[in-house]
């Protein structure tokens, strides 16, 4: 059975992105030319990466794909028609590279956890002991782990995390907090049994497969809570609506209790 665009092939939706985009500014600049509206050709590369940012997001890409697409066409005409010097793009693209290095290898993009999650995943670990543990599989810049660690200074933080650049930033931002540190290393081969919370905001991709591995090692009375991602055929136990424009819950299971 195929798969619709939108659920899976993210190179090519990128690729009809720009497309569609380019479709759309040759008929601009044919009305700019009948209405003699002056649009040059670096203009005519930025709409095309606005609409081809703005197309993308629409077809499903992840966010990070918004840099790619806008920045892709006025990159290549600055430096074919402007001399920007070509160390400029592949500069940028190496930067992207650095702060999204899982979106390639395991389909986990840079997700930041946004401030009504937060405030309600703060308020549900206060139902816990002071002194509790909780991992952040993919902990991205740490900003959630380290106001966390300011919040339950009894309790202990640890964020993962495999994106060169991402980790070297969180490692920083935790640096001062005693409670609060980040550790270079796959979510795949830290040991969930440790925990008696474990914090994700992922993507549909890994969640079967993180859902096997918390069965197999997290205790009976710890956390499984997931931004957004559902775990397939998996009822969770509680659901917690953030009534934010993504209409994003936190879904919460007890895998080491079979729930």
């Amino acid at each position: 059975m195929s798969m619709p665009i939108r659920s899976s092939y993210p190179a090519l939706r990128a690729l009809l992105a720009h497309l569609c985009a380019l479709g759309l500014t040759w008929l601009a600049l044919l009305a700019a030319r009948q209405l003699q509206w002056p649009l040059g050709m670096l203009g005519a590369a930025w709409l095309q990466g606005v609409l081809a940012a703005i197309i993308g997001q629409c077809l499903g890409l992840s966010r990070w794909w918004l840099a790619i697409n806008l920045l892709f066409v006025p990159g290549l005409v600055g430096l074919f028609w402007y001399a920007i010097p070509p160390w400029v793009p592949l500069g940028g693209f190496v930067l992207l590279l650095l702060l999204n290095w899982n979106a390639f290898g395991e389909r986990v993009p840079l997700y930041l956890t946004g401030g009504g999650a937060e405030r309600r995943l703060q308020a549900r670990l206060a139902e816990l002991p002071a002194d509790f543990r909780l991992i952040d599989l993919g902990s991205g810049l740490a900003g959630t782990l380290a106001r966390l660690s300011r919040a339950y200074p009894a309790a202990t933080f640890v964020g993962v995390e495999t994106a060169p650049l991402t980790f070297v930033l969180s490692w920083l931002r935790c640096l001062p907090r005693p409670n609060c540190r980040v550790r270079f290393v796959s979510l795949w081969r830290v040991d969930l049994g440790a925990y008696d919370v474990v914090y994700c905001f992922l993507s549909p991709a890994p969640m079967p497969a993180l859902w096997d591995k918390a069965r197999a090692e997290m205790k009976p009375s710890a956390l499984l809570i997931s931004n957004t991602f559902a775990i397939p055929g998996v009822e969770p136990l509680e659901t917690l609506a953030l009534d934010d424009w993504r209409h994003s819950r936190l879904l919460i299971w007890r895998p080491g209790a079979g729930a």
